[in-house]
């Protein structure tokens, strides 16, 4: 991954505390209510939080990590996308539990809490971790950036339609965003070192 994806990651985690600490007051709560008005029955929109549900995430990762099992029989990889999706997914409820933010007023009934979004967090999450391993093959550099897009467009939809279907506040799926990043270059680090320390240490 380009180094220049690292600080943004600091970056992120200090946009997550700084919207926690800011999102009752009043220009957060009116950026808020203008992107309700802005997305609200916006249905093409609303449907794409089916892939941010939990059986969408447990497929897709289930199905990258058979791949890098039966593939490669890369077992690092194998274990970046259990910190990634499957850690990043507890520490997305654990922040839940310990913010304990009420959700939007809507008719759906949701029961969980809702700060930081988990659509955007761990939707985030797989879509960039899948991005990641697909982005290593052998591709054009031009392709690479094609998924790396696709990745993001789909990341930044998936959040969004949360709002539109009136299930988070827009500074919940921000803070998802800015969480999800976050711990994603946080385990890319930990992978690509470990990678360039065996690298070195085959060297020897």
């Amino acid at each position: 991954m380009k180094r220049l994806f690292y600080p943004l990651g600091m970056a992120t985690l200090l946009g997550f505390f700084a919207i926690l600490f800011s999102y009752s007051s009043e220009p957060f709560r009116e950026i808020d209510r203008a992107m309700s008005q802005s997305l609200k029955n916006m249905r093409a929109l609303d449907g794409m939080s089916l892939l941010g549900d939990q059986w969408v995430i447990f497929a897709v990762s289930v199905a990258l990590f058979l791949y890098l099992w039966l593939s490669q029989r890369n077992y690092r990889a194998m274990l970046f996308v259990v910190l990634s999706v499957g850690a990043g997914n507890a520490l997305n409820q654990l922040l839940k539990h310990l913010f304990e933010r009420e959700r939007p007023d809507f008719p759906h009934g949701l029961e969980s809490f809702s700060f930081p979004s988990g659509h955007a967090m761990v939707g985030l999450l797989y879509l960039f971790t899948a991005a990641y391993f697909i982005s290593e093959q052998s591709l054009s550099k031009t392709a690479k950036w094609i998924v790396w897009l696709v990745a993001i467009g789909l990341t930044v939809s998936v959040g969004l339609s949360r709002v539109a279907g009136s299930e988070h506040y827009f500074s919940d799926v921000l803070a998802g965003w800015c969480a999800g990043y976050t711990w994603f270059i946080a385990v890319a680090i930990w992978y690509e070192a470990r990678f360039r320390a065996l690298k070195k240490k085959r060297r020897t």
